[in-house]
């Protein structure tokens, strides 16, 4: 398999299918530090970055909101004093696609170079 982070997104729709349990175990080997939380019945990736002060996290939160514009396809973002909280899930098919998990990559990529 290629670079989590360097594959392409694909576009999705509302009923757009669904990460797969097999599929779920096999891409999240790449990205082990996520979680998955579900929230009213919605899997969602989820990972918690800490920074030494709020202007580290606000840069981090920053630059996570570009990748996601340039993907279309946007997290939910909590910035703190310390430490960024970030959510990815596919909001209009509610739950996770394979987008989720690049993206989720991708935000690694960020957090390591700051």
């Amino acid at each position: 398999m290629s670079q989590l982070s360097e594959q392409q997104c694909e576009a999705c729709s509302w009923d757009a299918p669904h990460v797969t349990d097999d599929e779920l175990d096999t891409l999240k080997r790449d990205i082990p530090e996520w979680s998955v939380e579900e929230r009213d019945g919605i899997k969602q990736l989820e990972r918690v970055f800490k920074f030494r002060n709020f202007k580290q996290a606000l840069a981090f939160t920053n630059r996570v909101g570009e990748i996601a514009e340039e993907a279309g396809h946007h997290p939910a973002l909590l910035t703190e004093w310390g430490k960024v909280t970030v959510t990815w899930w596919s909001h209009e098919m509610k739950g996770l696609h394979k987008n989720d998990f690049i993206l989720a990559a991708r935000t690694d990529k960020v957090a390591e170079q700051h």
